[in-house]
């Protein structure tokens, strides 16, 4: 098999066959996850239709890592189509400050995000919220039926967990498509969005066809400095695009994140002629005008090495911009459905970029102090008291 325009034997060589394979698995995987959300519909509807109903309801969307920057993906297209406080808040701020979001007297649903379900903090976030929320709900989107939140919800009546497909519990280090499949599970489970699976796995596996070798090239130029800019949604995507580089080339690239309006307030100094820069462009017809002058600006400023656009509208007027990514069938695509193919792009690129310095994509720690599910977090005892 070929993964990435490269031939197994040799990604197994390199200790990259398993994330090759697991970004170019995802269209499958949300197709698949799709499914398992219409066999359980009656069972989520179930538990979900009741908490939605509850007056004052908080959802907060939580998780470590990559999976609290699925709670930031989402959280702006949640609050749009909810009428309720939707928050995305990680796990490592939960625990270190529980008293700063957790409520008594506040209904609250607990979004859960986890690949292996066994993270220290994730564990912790629940067990908080149950202490210090009087009417606590747990939702568990997960990818390891082995992994504790999974085990516990089967215990606690006020909690549901729905199990990715198994093949989303990456073997690899960093997340892929662990994340996009949580990512759309939790946009069908907690909107009324259709069916858009087969449309978004198409426009995705386009990106992998058309879109690799280009990006594999730009990822042999000598870009030190990679900026990944997106308003809304799109800044919690370009966090975890920021991290999926600084990850996978163990910390030898310096990766940012911003907003279009945002950074021209002081991180637009990161620009040198090695900064390489991505802009997620909105296909909201008001936030794509200040994406848009933003990208125009860049392009006038002249001074970063090189500009990748990635857009989904054919209108989209994108003047001299280096590398415009188009995203095929998605003209009148939400920016949620976006999400997927735009971060798709941000791993392939990652990827190559990791082979180009000579790292192991499947463990690209090589201190081995950075490790596929953390290690070394001292948990405390929450003194009601300080309530």
């Amino acid at each position: 098999m070929t993964y990435l325009g490269i031939i197994d034997d040799i990604l197994e060589n390199k200790k990259a066959f398993w994330t090759a394979k697991e970004i170019c698995q995802q269209p499958g995987m949300w197709g698949e996850t799709q499914d398992i959300l219409t066999a359980n519909a009656g069972d989520i509807n179930d538990f979900l239709a009741p908490i939605i109903a509850i007056n004052r309801l908080q959802i907060i969307l939580t998780g470590a890592g990559t999976s609290a920057y699925v709670g930031e993906s989402l959280t702006p297209y949640l609050m749009q189509n909810s009428d309720k406080n939707v928050i995305g808040i990680a796990t490592t701020d939960l625990v270190s400050g529980p008293h700063l979001y957790f409520k008594r007297k506040i209904p609250t649903l607990l979004v859960s995000f986890s690949r292996s379900g066994s993270s220290p903090e994730s564990l912790a976030a629940v067990s908080l919220a149950e202490q210090m929320v009087d009417d606590c709900y747990q939702l568990i989107i997960t990818c390891n039926s082995d992994g504790k939140l999974y085990e516990m919800s089967k215990s606690e009546q006020n909690s549901f967990a729905l199990l990715m497909p198994p093949e989303t519990h990456d073997k690899s280090f960093a997340m892929t498509s662990s994340f996009t499949s949580m990512v759309y599970a939790a946009f069908m489970m907690l909107s009324n969005h259709p069916d858009r699976s087969k449309e978004i796995g198409k426009a995705a596996s386009l990106v992998i066809d058309t879109k690799n070798d280009m990006l594999k090239n730009v990822a042999k130029k000598s870009f030190w400095r990679v900026v990944y800019i997106g308003s809304n949604g799109f800044k919690g995507l370009a966090r975890e695009a920021a991290l999926k580089l600084l990850e996978l080339t163990d910390g030898k690239i310096i990766s940012v994140y911003e907003s279009s309006l945002g950074f021209r307030h002081g991180p637009k100094s990161i620009i040198t002629g090695n900064t390489l820069v991505f802009m997620f462009i909105s296909n909201d017809p008001y936030t794509r005008k200040y994406d848009l002058d933003l990208l125009n600006e860049l392009q006038k400023d002249n001074l970063a090495g090189k500009i990748i656009a990635l857009s989904a509208r054919s209108e989209d007027d994108l003047g001299t911009v280096d590398t415009h990514i188009k995203i095929e069938g998605m003209d009148n695509a939400e920016d949620v459905e976006l999400l997927l193919p735009y971060i798709t792009c941000a791993q392939i690129y990652a990827f190559h970029r990791s082979l180009v310095l000579g790292n192991t994509p499947d463990s690209p720690s090589s201190s081995g102090t950075v490790n596929r599910v953390v290690e070394g977090v001292k948990l405390y005892n929450y003194d009601k008291k300080l309530e």
